[in-house]
This record gives C-alpha cells, structure tokens and sequence, in this order.
C-alpha cells in the first residue's frame, strides 16, 4: 500500500515517516482542544467567550505564526537545525496541557477561573512555536521536485487521522477533559521524540547549512503567500463547515460528521496516488486544479436532487481536497529561498488561521448560507489564481 511513497530513494523517508507521527500528534491534540474548549467555558460561565475565544485565537496566530516561522529560520542558520525550537514547543504545550488537565478536575474560586482561558491561549501560542518549524523540515528532508510525494504522505496522515478524530466525539466525550488532555500532551512528547529518533543529525543531506544567509525573498513575494493561505484556508473551511449539512439534507441518512469524515478519509487514500502525479503536474496547477474543481462541486452540490450523486459529490469533494493539501507546502516552499522556509510555512499557515477565522466571524455574526459559500469559495479561488499568477513574475534573490 505504501510502496508509492518509497518510490523516490533521493527522499529520506525515515525522516519523513517521523515528521507524519509528529503531525498525527498534533492533529489529534487540537481536536481534543477544539472539542473540550468550548465545554470547558461553558461550564465556568464563560458563555460570551466560549464562542469568541476561537476566532481570537486565530486571529492572534495569523500574526504570531509568521514571526515563528521567522525566528526558526535564524536559529536553523545558528545551531545548524529546527529541532531544538520543536522541542521547546512540544515540552510546553505539554506541561500547559497538563496544567489544564489537573486545574479543570477541582472547583475553581469564581475569581480565579480566568485562568484557564488564558492558559488554552497560551497553550494555541505553544502549538504554532513548533508547526511551522517541523513542516519547514521538509526541505532538508528531500529535493524540491519531490516535495509533492512526500507532503502526500503527511497528507495521507492529515486525513486519516482527521477522518478518525470526526468520529471520536463520544469517545472524548467518556473519557472526559481531564484525561483527554492529558493524553494529548503524551501524544506529543511520544510524536516529538519519534521525530528525533528518526532524524539524526547526519542525516541532512538537503542541509541548509550552508545556503546564503544574505538570500533575500521580495516582500511583495511574502504577501502574496500570506493571502495564499488566507484564501485556501478560508475555502477549505467553507467546504468543511458548509458542505457536509448540505449533502446531508440531499442524503438523510448519512450523519454530518460521516459526511466531513468521509471527505477527508477520501484525500487520505488519494493522496497515495496524486503525489506522483501532483510532482509531475507541478505545484502551481495542482494546487489551482484542485480548488477549481472543488469550487466547481460546491456549485453541482447546490443544483444537485439526486441523492446517489451525493456518493460521487463526497468522493470528489476528497479527492480535490487532497490535490489541494498535497500542493500547499511545495508551492509554498517551491517560490521562497530554502533559507526562508519557516517564515514561508509560517506566513502560509498564518494566512489559513486567519481565513479560518473569518470563516467562524462571518458565521456566528451574518450566518452563512450554501449560496453564499459557493459565491466566496468563487472569491477565494479568484485570489489565489492572481497571487499565483503574480508570484510567478517575481525573482527570488
């Protein structure tokens, strides 16, 4: 089944195999935020924030993340790698996770009930000291032309993992906050030292040790990859946030959440057999191929009555998130000097927190309908085809 993703020997696999428990671990960890955050405020009569904190969190990483991904690139010219501030993200994520975990299990005065909200965005600032940093290691980890295949292997992890984690609400929900935290912060120490055991120092042999520290990328360059991600992270989440209820008012008898799992169980297996393809095809394409055709099946959902067409809609809905995600970090990584990979993973996850974001403001305060998804998935294809267009007339120095 994995024999495609053995199929380029230039590729250190191993390292890569690492980097994919590391990102499991992470997924996992923020479904578990994500489903007990709002509980948890609820239950101490937080109910205004409840529904805020999210979309200020992600607000306040569309600006933090960059930064991140700039300061790991210096330490990577410094100390010679990005393991070191992947560890330190790692390690207090983990104690604040902890702390959470012991701090919800006793009755907290009212006065002081603060500080868990504080504490979940401390742990959200902890998370984004080592995302970017670990997916910027890619680039030592293989060529460029062979960037697609291996992102199809986190790819693969990304939509397995997340097509289980969709179903694990009533497992979450029995075990409780407590221990769910705290087996969040296992699984990411577990995954971080994976990730150092499958990467000894020597084994870079795409190292940036020696790139030009004086290599400069246009900031015209850097914007444009910001709105990338914003644009991308903005139509992924109207997909996802969207499309599943209205394939489920076309097909009663699948759940909601069957549906988005479905989507991303669908991008996982694909992804075994597009990341070939997408290295052919080229990032740019790929990445435009596959929000087109998603734009494109947001549009047949709508004029769509035909319940055994929902069958093909979801399976074609994965299959364009998958060309999607597989294309996102090559085409980022693929326009920047190596030098400035993290502050390009930074600046592209940011912009995609920062569209998630707007995605969950414009729901809570206007409401979004299936129309008016398709109509700003439409926009948000539209930016990313100019940025793209537009990225390709500037050099990197």
């Amino acid at each position: 089944m994995f024999n495609s993703f053995n199929a380029r020997p230039e590729i250190l696999w191993r390292q890569v195999w690492g980097l994919a428990a590391l990102l499991a671990a992470i997924i996992l960890s923020w479904m578990a935020y994500g489903f007990y955050q709002p509980k948890i405020l609820q239950e101490l009569e937080f109910v205004q924030l409840a529904s805020w904190l999210g979309i200020v969190q992600g607000l306040l990483v569309a600006v933090i993340e960059p930064l991140i991904g700039r300061l790991s690139d210096r330490i990577q010219q410094r100390l010679g790698s990005r393991l070191p501030m992947i560890g330190v993200g790692v390690i207090l994520s983990g104690l604040i996770f902890v702390t959470v975990s012991l701090l919800i299990e006793h009755n907290l005065p009212t006065g002081i009930r603060w500080i868990l909200p504080v504490l979940m965005t401390a742990w959200v600032i902890a998370m984004i000291i080592f995302r970017s940093p670990a997916i910027a290691l890619l680039t030592q980890f293989t060529p460029l032309a062979a960037l697609p295949q291996a992102n199809a292997l986190l790819v693969f992890v990304l939509g397995l993992v997340g097509a289980i984690g969709v179903m694990w609400d009533t497992l979450l929900y029995s075990i409780g906050a407590s221990i769910t935290f705290l087996l969040g912060a296992i699984a990411l120490v577990v995954g971080a030292y994976i990730l150092q055991l499958f990467t000894p120092t020597h084994s870079f042999n795409f190292s940036t040790l020696n790139q030009d520290k004086s290599a400069q990328t246009p900031s015209v360059l850097l914007i444009l990859i910001f709105a990338i991600g914003l644009a991308t992270g903005f139509e992924l989440n109207l997909l996802l946030s969207i499309f599943p209820q209205e394939l489920q008012t076309q097909l009663p008898g699948l759940k909601v959440e069957f549906i988005a799992a479905e989507i991303l169980l669908v991008s996982a297996i694909a992804s075994i057999a597009l990341g070939e393809w997408t290295a052919e095809l080229g990032a740019n394409k790929s990445m435009l191929l596959g929000l087109g055709t998603m734009t494109g099946l947001m549009g047949l959902t709508l004029l769509n009555d035909n319940h055994i067409i929902v069958i093909g809609l979801i399976l074609a809905f994965g299959v364009s998130l998958s060309l999607v995600l597989i294309s996102m970090i090559p085409l980022i990584l693929g326009k920047i000097h190596p030098s400035h990979a993290g502050l390009g993973t930074g600046l592209y996850f940011g912009g995609s927190a920062g569209g998630t974001a707007i995605v969950s403001l414009l729901m809570k305060q206007i409401g979004i309908t299936s129309v008016g998804a398709f109509l700003l998935a439409e926009v948000a294809f539209l930016v990313v085809f100019l940025c793209i267009f537009f990225s390709k007339k500037i050099p990197v120095v």
